[in-house]
């Protein structure tokens, strides 16, 4: 099974929550993780990931939350799986999740070859898709 990491789809939802928002309010953790049903303590850290890295803006305060601090348009689904997971690739198979010395089976694996140009397709889709167009739908 294909899944994305859980942080990673936190991320996302937050992102595109934070992005719909028209007239450019705040966000914080405790709405997203009450609305979306998320544990306040995984996502105030995946925000704190994304803020840091600047994909949204901190604002603190009584008032605080946060913003997006890009366009939506310029944040890329590869970029947040790199935050979140320290790389933009997802990998279907051991000896591309890890090394090819990993894999008893990687010198006589005869589905390596199109199991990989899949997973490249997947990724090129992630680096192409924006924030702006999971806001759309």
């Amino acid at each position: 099974m294909i899944q994305i990491p859980k942080k990673v789809e936190y991320a996302l939802i937050a992102l595109r929550h934070i992005a719909a928002q028209s007239n450019g309010s705040l966000v914080t953790a405790k709405e997203l993780a009450g609305r979306y049903h998320m544990p306040y303590d995984v996502l105030a850290k995946v925000l704190q990931r994304l803020a840091k890295e600047g994909l949204i803006a901190s604002h603190q305060g009584v008032h605080g939350g946060y913003t997006l601090a890009r366009r939506p348009s310029e944040i890329h689904v590869s970029e947040v799986f790199h935050v979140i997971e320290g790389k933009s690739v997802v990998t279907l198979i051991q000896c591309q999740a890890e090394s090819p010395e990993n894999c008893s089976i990687h010198t006589t694996c005869t589905i390596k070859d199109p199991l990989v140009r899949i997973q490249g397709g997947i990724n090129q889709m992630f680096e192409q898709m924006t924030v702006s167009e999971i806001v759309r739908g």
